[in-house]
């Protein structure tokens, strides 16, 4: 009987194991990024993305602690850009914010990452319903925006762009993302670990943008 059981365990240990080691890669995330706020060059070899939520403080901490060393060193040098997504988890008017954002957006890409940034330097408690539509077009106007602020309250209160807001948090739903920020590299999302701690995150930007330098140089 001992020895059945010890047979049976070390097949089932086994069988773990080569589930493990021939577990099908997971698939990058399909992401339009046609269709989403652009920081640097579309052509820019590897793809940052951002599911974000304007009330989220680990948001603020992505944008305003680890972003500035990438956009220095790979951003504005072309080699990586930054695309944003809503995925609006906190409460009711981070969906608000995201209208404000996505009407801007669609005034101006520009004008957008200036916004972007101001939301997240201002952001209050996330725990207060900040969001209102007064003070998001109030923070437009602060930062002198070139936009349409008639047309900005009005999307708001219109709610004009909450069909594409709609689909970025169903995709962030589907695959299952547990928080914000979920942050991927050409689709692959990484652990808050390594996106929320500037030095690792620093590390696999490098790794990405080599990788993709030796492989331009073998396809040349």
């Amino acid at each position: 009987m001992r020895i059945i059981m010890w047979a049976t365990a070390v097949v089932f240990v086994a069988l773990i194991a080569l589930l493990i080691i021939f577990k099908p890669a997971e698939k990058p995330v399909e992401l339009n990024y046609d269709n989403a706020p652009l920081l640097g060059s579309a052509d820019a070899p590897v793809k940052l993305a951002e599911f974000g939520d304007f009330k989220c403080p680990a948001c603020q901490y992505f944008t305003l602690n680890v972003m500035p060393e990438i956009q220095e060193k790979y951003i504005d040098t072309g080699k990586v850009s930054l695309s944003f997504f809503n995925y609006t988890i906190i409460s009711a008017d981070s969906n608000t914010a995201a209208l404000a954002a996505q009407s801007v957006y669609h005034q101006s890409n520009e004008e957008f990452w200036k916004y972007y940034e101001a939301l997240y330097r201002n952001q209050p408690d996330e725990s207060l319903a900040w969001a209102t539509t007064d003070y998001l077009v109030d923070l437009a106007k602060s930062l002198e925006l070139d936009i349409d602020y008639d047309k900005l309250r009005s999307d708001i209160e219109n709610k004009t762009y909450q069909d594409e807001i709609d689909e970025q948090n169903k995709l962030a739903r589907s695959e299952q993302f547990p928080g914000t920020p979920a942050v991927l590299v050409n689709g692959e999302r990484l652990d808050d670990s390594v996106s929320l701690d500037p030095k690792k995150f620093l590390e696999r930007i490098e790794k990405a943008v080599a990788d993709a330098e030796k492989e331009s140089a073998e396809n040349a």
